[in-house]
């Protein structure tokens, strides 16, 4: 941090101080998560600052991070998880699905299960294998579970503290990428954002650009393109994966008649397909378009050298625009 601004990862490292200061009762525990501070730095300090009985440096062992964290949550705790890399997920979802997501309706409300299962998400950062993974459409199919994805500072600030309140638990999804883009002004003031809301970022009457995480950044420049040539397209971050904010999506689409969804996973069965689909049962009359999806190819993510090939890019998403502009 400097000069009062902040990037992604030095906002979850303000958010995590703020909420472990704020209630006794939050625990982080992770691999490297204490005496290392985070593969990422994201949990820089926190050991320090509250202890090794509160920040607690485990093994290499997701499947148990995940149960640990179920049953220090249904006792009352609110244990913040980091999986250090979101291709190493997959381990933890047994107890995410089976347990975490269904706590309170299978006590009919006597437990909940307020844990935070934190991880870096997205390719862009010139990683291996099953570090550049986005498959945050396998937890927006799991009833019983938010997932969240900050695409700025301020937003990851605001939500993760807004996560870490939930009574039920939260997958929380940070874009790698973003980690150490454009540090922003951010004060250190507890406000929580709402978790169920998408954030309009820039107003626009003649299409809608939809996206989340770091694909919102290319979605951004693409409106500033469109600007110069007098095309005002409004920019929607939709922020809440699950449960999806989908009122103000609708209302967006109304006003501009054209929706192009834009997302770094791959294209079939994620989430900018239910989106488009959702926006199809509520608003197909007032279209002007077909809705288009601007996607990563169904393929693992590459290794770095193709790695420009595989994220949609923004003249990727300037190209589906032309396409709903010119419809007829």
């Amino acid at each position: 941090m400097s000069n009062g601004k902040y990037t992604l990862v030095e906002a979850v490292n303000l958010a995590l101080h703020r909420a472990m200061r704020d209630d006794d009762n939050v625990v982080v525990l992770g691999e490297d998560v204490g005496v290392n501070g985070g593969v990422f730095r994201a949990t820089l300090g926190l050991r320090e600052a509250f202890g090794f009985k509160r920040v607690l440096d485990t093994p290499l062992a997701e499947t148990m991070l995940a149960g640990l964290a179920v049953g220090m949550a249904a006792q009352g705790l609110r244990p913040v998880v980091e999986i250090q890399f979101m291709g190493f997920i997959y381990a933890a979802m047994e107890h995410l699905v089976s347990h975490a997501s269904r706590l309170r309706n299978r006590t009919r409300g006597r437990l909940s299960c307020p844990m935070v299962l934190r991880t870096p998400m997205g390719a862009g950062i010139r990683a291996p294998e099953h570090h550049s993974e986005s498959t945050e459409a396998l937890f927006a199919h799991v009833p019983g579970l938010r997932v969240v994805v900050p695409s700025s500072p301020a937003r990851a600030y605001g939500l993760l503290l807004a996560a870490i309140d939930d009574p039920d638990p939260v997958v929380f999804l940070e874009p790698t990428r973003l980690y150490r883009m454009n540090p922003q002004p951010l004060v250190d003031d507890g406000r929580r954002l709402p978790l169920d809301s998408c954030f309009t970022l820039r107003e626009g009457r003649d299409l809608t650009l939809v996206s989340w995480g770091a694909s919102v950044h290319e979605s951004l420049q693409a409106a500033s393109a469109l600007a110069e040539r007098g095309i005002d397209a409004e920019v929607i971050d939709v922020a809440c994966l699950k449960p999806l904010d989908l009122d103000t999506l609708e209302a967006s689409v109304r006003k501009t008649g054209r929706c192009v969804i834009v997302h770094e996973a791959p294209k079939s069965c994620a989430v900018g397909a239910e989106i488009a689909a959702s926006l199809y049962e509520r608003v197909l009359l007032d279209l002007q378009a077909p809705i288009q999806r601007v996607t990563a190819p169904d393929i693992p993510p590459p290794l770095y050298r193709l790695e420009q090939f595989y994220l949609p890019g923004t003249e990727d998403i300037l190209a589906a625009c032309e396409t709903v502009l010119d419809y007829a």
